[in-house]
C-alpha cells in the first residue's frame, strides 16, 4: 500500500473462485485479523477445497461471490467469504420461518446473500483486514454488502459465526443482532484426563469413566491420527461413514469424497481425525480441525450399534488430544444438550442480518428481541446442569 492511501482510491470486486485470489494474500489478510490465526476454516485452502471438490458452487445452492477489496496499486487490502444462497441449508442459523413468512406475503425471500463458511458453525471473523490497510475497510465491506443486496433486489445478506468484534460492527451499521449456543470445553490447566475429571461432581465422573470403559472394553480398536499418519484407506473410510451416516440421518451429505482427500493433500497437519476399528472394518470416525489454541470438531460418521462410541470419538478423544497439546479449547459445535454432562459448557454464538424488506425487517426484529431473551434464559439453564463441583 501506497503512504497516503484511503478509502476513495479503493475498488471492491466480487470473486466466484477463490482460486484466482493468491493464497498468500488471502491467507495474510486473514492472519492480521485478530483471532485469524486460530481459524483454520478460513484459510484459502480450506475455502478452494469446497469450491474446487464441488461441495459448494454449481447446483449446491452456494454460489461463490467473496468480496476482495483492493488499493489504488492493485494490492488486497481486504476479504470476506461470501455466498449466494437459494436456499436455507448447511447455515446452523435457521431463518426456514422468515423465508415462510415473506413468501406467504407475496415476496421472495431467496436468493440471499450469506457470509460464512459453509456447513461450519465456528465462530470466527468474517471482515479479513490487512495491518496496513487504511482503517474504514470493515465499514466499506459492510456498506458494499447492504448495497449489492439493494441493488440486486434480495430479501437480505447474512453473517452467521462471526467475531464479537465483527458482529459489533454490524450492529453498529444497523444490522439486527441474533444469539445463539454451541457448547465449548475449556481446558484450565489440566495435566491428564483424569485431572480434567476431577473436577466433576462424584456421579458425573463415575458416568463418564463407565462410557469410556464401555468402549475400551468392546475390543475397537481407536486411532488420533494427524498429518502424514492419515493415509488414502482413512480417508476412504470416513468418507463411507460421514456418507452412509448422513444418508441414515439427514438424508444428504454436504461434503464430497473429494473434499476430505483435498483436504488430506492441503491442510493435513491441521487434520485430527480420529478412527474406530472393529477387527478389520472401520466402524466410526470422527473429523477435527486445529487451530492454533483450539481443536474444532466438525464432522462423525459411524455405526449405531457401539454404546458410546460417538462420545469417545467426538469429546473425551478431542479433550485427550487438547489436554496433550496443550489447546486451550475444544469446540464441539452445534446443537446437543448431552454435551453439557461431558463437560461442554453453553456459550453464545452470533450472527447479523441485514434485512432489506421493510415487513419482514419489523417482523424480524421483534422475532429476534422475543428470541434473545428465550436463548438467554435457556443458557442460564443449561448452566445449571453442569457437571463441575460448585466452588
Amino acid at each position: 500500500m501506497q503512504d497516503g492511501q484511503d478509502l476513495d482510491t479503493i475498488r471492491i470486486d466480487l470473486v466466484d473462485d477463490i482460486r484466482t485470489i493468491s493464497a498468500t494474500d488471502w491467507d495474510a489478510c486473514l492472519l492480521d485479523t485478530p483471532g485469524g490465526a486460530d481459524n483454520p476454516f478460513l484459510r484459502h485452502a480450506f475455502l478452494a477445497a469446497l469450491e474446487s471438490s464441488g461441495s459448494v458452487g454449481g447446483d449446491t445452492g452456494w454460489d461463490p461471490r467473496h468480496v476482495a477489496v483492493r488499493g489504488a496499486d492493485g494490492a488486497l487490502l481486504g476479504v470476506a467469504p461470501l455466498y449466494v444462497k437459494y436456499h436455507s441449508y448447511g447455515e446452523y442459523v435457521f431463518d426456514h420461518g422468515w423465508a415462510n413468512a415473506l413468501d406467504q406475503a407475496g415476496g421472495h425471500y431467496y436468493p440471499k446473500l450469506q457470509s460464512a463458511v459453509p456447513f461450519t458453525p465456528v465462530t470466527g471473523p468474517r471482515l479479513l483486514v490487512r495491518a496496513t490497510a487504511p482503517p474504514g475497510i470493515p465499514g466499506a465491506i459492510i456498506a458494499a454488502l447492504a448495497g449489492l443486496t439493494r441493488r440486486n433486489d434480495l430479501s437480505g445478506a447474512h453473517v452467521t459465526f462471526p467475531s464479537k468484534a465483527d458482529h459489533d460492527c454490524l450492529v453498529d451499521a444497523g444490522w439486527l443482532s441474533r444469539i445463539g449456543t454451541q457448547y465449548h470445553w475449556d481446558n484450565h490447566g489440566y495435566r491428564t484426563f483424569d485431572d480434567f475429571l476431577a473436577s466433576f461432581s462424584s456421579r458425573k465422573r463415575k458416568m463418564v469413566r463407565k462410557e469410556r470403559q464401555t468402549v475400551a472394553d468392546s475390543g475397537l480398536a481407536l486411532f488420533t491420527l494427524t498429518g502424514a499418519e492419515i493415509k488414502d484407506e482413512h480417508w476412504d473410510a470416513f468418507d463411507h461413514l460421514y456418507r452412509s451416516t448422513s444418508d441414515r440421518k439427514w438424508g444428504s451429505p454436504y461434503l464430497t469424497r473429494d473434499f476430505f482427500f483435498q483436504l488430506g493433500q492441503d491442510m493435513a497437519d491441521r487434520v485430527v481425525l480420529v478412527m474406530a476399528r472393529d477387527g478389520l472394518r472401520w466402524v466410526g470416525g470422527a473429523l477435527n480441525m486445529l487451530g492454533e489454541t483450539t481443536l474444532y470438531g466438525r464432522n462423525w460418521g459411524g455405526s449405531e450399534a457401539y454404546p458410546f462410541l460417538h462420545f469417545e470419538a467426538c469429546y473425551y478423544r478431542a479433550i485427550d488430544f487438547a489436554i496433550a497439546h496443550g489447546l486451550t479449547r475444544v469446540e464441539a459445535g452445534a446443537q446437543g444438550e448431552h454435551k453439557i454432562q461431558r463437560g461442554y459448557l453453553p456459550v453464545k454464538t452470533y450472527s447479523a442480518h441485514y434485512i432489506a424488506h421493510r415487513g419482514l425487517r419489523y417482523a424480524v426484529t421483534d422475532f429476534l428481541l422475543k428470541e434473545r431473551e428465550a436463548v438467554e434464559a435457556h443458557i442460564a439453564d443449561l448452566m445449571a446442569e453442569s457437571p463441575y463441583r460448585q466452588a
